[in-house]
């Protein structure tokens, strides 16, 4: 055949699809990227691994008050300016902080990824923290305490957490306390943000149609001008804070009088840490014991009996704790006797574990669920975060399925007698006195192996 007889055909270049990329910066900043061809936007996310159980007592609710305060301006711009800004383009902004991490977000078009590279990096790294603003923003928080404390529906869960981690930062509102945010200074503010607010603590991630090197080298490049401004002593470097896991023992029972229309109960245990081994089979566990309509407290509650129109479960893990809780509404006279069923279903589950019907469908509806959540880039983005952030990695989503397919009813009635089996505290927040439910002993009926 002669040489260059015919030329080969053209191919299209190939295309990235869903891949994760990561790259450590200078100070240890981590930058990780989801790209997804087939979307227009791109969501772009700051994640501080500080959040309210890392902070002292007298300033509770810093990491809160700096989510609200990080927004209000910086030395370039206003914060109608960075309102104005993300507007124009039609994104939108927001922040959140829990117990662990505080994270700062935005979502615009693809072609927009410097905007948000822009403001992320100025409200991160250049706060302005003006001592107006900051008063404003106490008032504004202290308001947001106050429609807290009006929702019993929710203020039963932070009792909760005060019943189970007592004298524990975990027990502790997000919000903070009305005492400490009333006295909390501008300086405390300032020296939280430039404590934990540095390279090491800070992940930055990006899902949608994106290009990982467009955004690290953008990140490098504000961070290196930020730096340039207040210091790179103050902003390089640093390290997660240090925590230490919970040690006094739960209260049992804990009643809270409220002239409230219902009754809001809550029965837990400790569980696992964020990263224990068993982690995926309490979370088939959960949803078989009350993660959705077909779930055995919804059925047994709800569906037979009309006691409650919400009755679930959910699982907390933190780094050196973890709980599992149940929650019911109810009307105070039919209060005791919920108690009665959850606790009765709690028993059965620790004694007898599961079902392979009910394992198989707890299997089809996580993955369903999973698969379902992460179609759009803000949720994409924050899976990068928060798995980042917690296990210093993202797994594969095909990871986490073989996971979830691993899970055995052996495994369930395990872990079954070994947390449902264990101590119980009782929460109840209502129109009782405080001693009501005097037969509560917060113990399983039937001792399990564990």
């Amino acid at each position: 055949m002669a040489e260059n007889a015919g030329r080969p055909a053209k191919r299209a270049a190939p295309v990235k699809r869903d891949i994760v990329e990561t790259t450590v910066t200078e100070g240890g900043l981590t930058v990780v990227t989801e790209h997804m061809p087939d979307v227009l936007s791109v969501s772009l996310g700051f994640w501080v691994g500080t959040g309210s159980v890392d902070e002292p007592e007298p300033i509770a609710g810093a990491s809160h008050f700096l989510e609200h305060l990080l927004f209000k301006g910086t030395a370039k711009r206003s914060a109608r300016q960075i309102a104005e800004a993300v507007d124009a383009v039609g994104g939108d902004m927001n922040a959140f902080t829990t117990k662990e991490h505080t994270a700062f977000y935005v979502r615009l078009l693809a072609d927009e990824v410097d905007l948000g590279l822009d403001i992320l990096s100025e409200i991160i790294w250049g706060p302005a923290l003006r001592s107006e603003e900051l008063e404003a923003e106490r008032q504004v928080i202290l308001e947001e305490i106050l429609m807290h404390g009006d929702e019993p529906a929710e203020e039963v869960h932070d009792l909760f957490n005060s019943a189970l981690y007592p004298g524990h930062p975990l027990g502790r509102d997000v919000l903070g306390l009305e005492t400490t945010v009333r006295r909390t200074t501008r300086k405390q503010v300032a020296d939280f943000h430039r404590r934990h607010y540095r390279t090491a603590n800070v992940v930055v991630t990006a899902a949608g149609k994106v290009d990982h090197d467009r955004v690290a080298d953008g990140v490098v490049r504000r961070l290196d001008t930020a730096a340039g401004q207040v210091g790179r002593e103050l902003l390089m470097g640093g390290a997660p804070p240090a925590r230490k896991a919970p040690s006094a023992k739960a209260k049992r029972r804990l009643v809270v009088n409220r002239p409230t229309e219902q009754a809001h109960v809550m029965i837990g245990m400790a569980a696992f840490e964020r990263n224990h081994p068993d982690r995926q089979v309490l979370n088939v566990l959960d949803h078989v014991l009350g993660g959705g309509m077909s779930s055995r407290l919804f059925q047994s509650v709800r569906e037979e009996r009309g006691l409650a129109y919400n009755v679930y479960s959910y699982r907390s893990s933190y780094q050196g704790a973890g709980d599992l809780a149940v929650y019911a509404g109810t009307a105070p006279s039919r209060a005791p006797e919920v108690v009665k069923l959850i606790t009765e279903e709690l028993d059965k589950m620790s004694a007898a574990g599961v079902t392979e019907e009910e394992l198989a469908a707890a299997k089809s509806h996580i993955r369903g669920a999973t698969a379902l959540g992460l179609e759009d880039s803000g949720a994409r983005m924050s899976r990068l975060g928060r798995s980042q952030l917690t296990q210093g990695r993202v797994p594969s989503l095909a990871e986490l399925d073989a996971e979830i397919a691993a899970v055995t009813t052996d495994d369930i009635s395990r872990v079954a007698g070994q947390i449902l089996g264990g101590p119980r505290s009782l929460v109840v927040l209502g129109p009782f006195d405080d001693d009501a439910f005097p037969d509560w002993e917060g113990e399983p009926s039937r001792p399990t192996g564990g």
